[in-house]
């Protein structure tokens, strides 16, 4: 969990930002990505620090779930918190000493079904089948050393189509569109989504009719690519200088930068709905 505040470095601890995405999105060197969840207060954070776990496993990667100061120290007005005690967890991929006895070609990482989640298994589930060892360097499908580049690519190859399987598999992001067609859109993510229903309401009475799309998860869904095809404009509501979110949804979906335009709030107080709406009306 990233409770995010203003940087660089230490910046002003005692207040809120969304200024951690690029650094979790690809947080690492080389070619690596990251699933991150954008939950809009304490009840959403609570369900998706459960579904983490699930996607953790299923996924075998870390998640990030992605909090602020406006959520994790304010008081937030939200639904109660609800738990199911017959929620049983999704361990995801795991091959058994019954499927090794079985004869099931067990590789590490070994893509089986297409969709780059290889097969694990737990310590001691077989006394001679199933192990394997963990590194941090280049290996092949079967957890062996290799510096090959083939072998390299594929594994890079594998990951991409995990990331790509990511996409069905983490919270989808929740649209509400205008009472007239219009061509005007707007995204945006966490703790902003209370201003946000606000500025709605101020920009309709203005005159200014906005379909508008929740984020709540990286990587994107394809509703994110089509929710901007859709409309001539798209204004990306965030809260850091560098319109992070903006900039991952030019780098992974290939859109033109200028259909999207950042509103940028980043003094370290919450977003206001004042904010949002003259930021956007003065635009239209």
């Amino acid at each position: 969990m990233n409770i995010q505040r203003a940087g660089p470095s230490t910046g002003m601890p005692t207040r809120t930002q969304q200024c951690d995405v690029i650094a979790c999105a690809y947080a690492s060197h080389g070619d690596t990505k990251h699933v991150l969840l954008f939950p809009e207060d304490p009840a959403e954070a609570f369900e998706f620090a459960a579904a983490a776990f699930d996607l953790a496993e299923r996924l075998q990667t870390t998640i990030f779930l992605m909090l602020d100061l406006d959520i994790g120290m304010n008081h937030r007005l939200c639904r109660p918190l609800k738990w199911d005690d017959a929620k049983q967890y999704d361990r995801g991929k795991v091959m058994t000493a019954e499927m090794l006895e079985e004869g099931r070609d067990f590789g590490r990482y070994l893509d089986v079904d297409g969709d780059g989640i290889p097969y694990r298994t737990y310590p001691g589930t077989h006394p001679t089948k199933g192990s394997y060892f963990t590194r941090g360097t280049s290996r092949d499908r079967y957890a062996r050393y290799s510096e090959e580049g083939a072998v390299y690519a594929d594994n890079m190859q594998r990951l991409v189509r995990k990331f790509e399987t990511a996409q069905d598999m983490v919270p989808r992001p929740l649209q509400a569109n205008a009472a007239k067609p219009t061509k005007y859109g707007v995204l945006y993510f966490g703790s902003t989504s209370p201003a946000m229903d606000e500025a709605i309401g101020i920009l309709e009475a203005r005159g200014h009719q906005l379909d508008r799309m929740r984020i709540r998860a990286f990587p994107f869904h394809s509703s994110v690519a089509s929710f901007i095809a859709d409309h001539d404009f798209v204004y990306v509501v965030e809260q850091n200088r560098d319109a992070q979110l903006r900039q991952l949804i030019v780098n992974e979906n290939g859109i033109d930068p200028v259909r999207l335009v950042p509103i940028l709030h980043y003094d370290g107080t919450p977003i206001t709905a004042r904010f949002i709406a003259n930021a956007i009306g003065d635009h239209q």
